[in-house]
């Protein structure tokens, strides 16, 4: 996915023209945000992901080989081009409105994820999300289930999930919004959303870490409900952020918390099964994002 970012003073209302302040074009996708930050946080990462024959999908190739992510398993599709994102963002807020247009990742099939078996049943955590079809998603984790792989499902964007995926679902990390849409349950207080996380606990997932902007994040696990207040910051681009959470719960070791790069300054990471801590380390666990095609910063 290519990110084309507009700064502007305020995101334009239905009709409105706004004269922005700043553009550029970058590497962008919520899979490629995360294997990225996965990458630079230590991990060995592996990505399955398919791009456009196109220049996006070339120069978004070399990225993923000048961040260190293992490519073996990229591939390409003939006819779609790669995938584009429009955002605008609010130099006043740092909030966003995204028009993501898949190409090439919607190509991305069953049969591709299968041929990187060997990749994911090998590694240590398999991260999802929902800009490749829901079907990819589907198989990887079946593989990783057989492996005895630990998974970690990002949903979003949001979308009806068929009810396996969320029962081969280790931990599971909606956003407000996303979680609103799979439960039908309002996430405008902390008690509404500790009810929205119990609703998606009992379909599967082992743990759930529901994050909630500005008020922080919460997690629910066998051991019960955590809030994890939010450091407030005066928030720049709130885009890359919302990729972001899974990835430090997939990296190496410190027990109970880990920092990421979101307005919340940590959240609690052992799930009652040994998450171990972002902090960079040469002895790594390996990691395979079936991913949209792309990359972020």
């Amino acid at each position: 996915m290519v990110d084309q970012v507009a700064r502007a003073p305020k995101l334009p209302a239905a009709g409105e023209t706004v004269i922005g302040t700043g553009y550029f074009v970058g590497f962008g996708g919520k899979g490629s945000n995360q294997a990225v930050m996965a990458a630079r946080l230590g991990a060995e990462v592996t990505m399955v992901a398919k791009l456009g024959r196109d220049a996006s999908g070339e120069s978004t190739l070399q990225n993923y080989r000048e961040q260190g992510i293992r490519t073996e398993f990229v591939c390409f599709d003939e006819h779609l081009p790669s995938g584009v994102a429009q955002i605008c963002v609010s130099e006043a807020t740092g909030q966003n409105s995204i028009v993501c247009v898949p190409g090439a990742n919607l190509a991305l099939t069953p049969v591709d994820v299968r041929a990187a078996e060997s990749a994911v049943a090998a590694s240590a955590v398999v991260i999802c999300q929902n800009e490749v079809p829901l079907e990819c998603n589907l198989a990887a984790f079946q593989i990783a289930k057989r492996a005895g792989v630990r998974t970690i499902y990002n949903p979003a964007p949001a979308a009806d999930i068929p009810a396996e995926l969320l029962d081969l679902t280790d931990i599971l990390v909606p956003n407000e919004i996303e979680a609103a849409f799979l439960t039908g349950l309002p996430t405008d207080t902390d008690e509404a959303a500790a009810q929205a996380a119990q609703a998606l606990r009992q379909r599967g997932p082992r743990a759930v870490i529901l994050t909630l902007g500005s008020r922080g994040a919460l997690v629910l696990e066998d051991a019960g409900l955590t809030h994890i207040a939010a450091q407030a910051v005066q928030a720049i681009d709130t885009t890359n952020p919302a990729s972001s959470p899974p990835n430090p719960s997939s990296s190496p070791a410190r027990r109970r918390h880990f920092p990421f790069r979101t307005n919340c300054r940590r959240l609690v990471a052992d799930c009652r099964f040994s998450l171990r801590s972002s902090r960079p380390s040469v002895q790594t666990p390996a990691w395979c994002g079936i991913q949209a095609a792309n990359r972020s910063e």
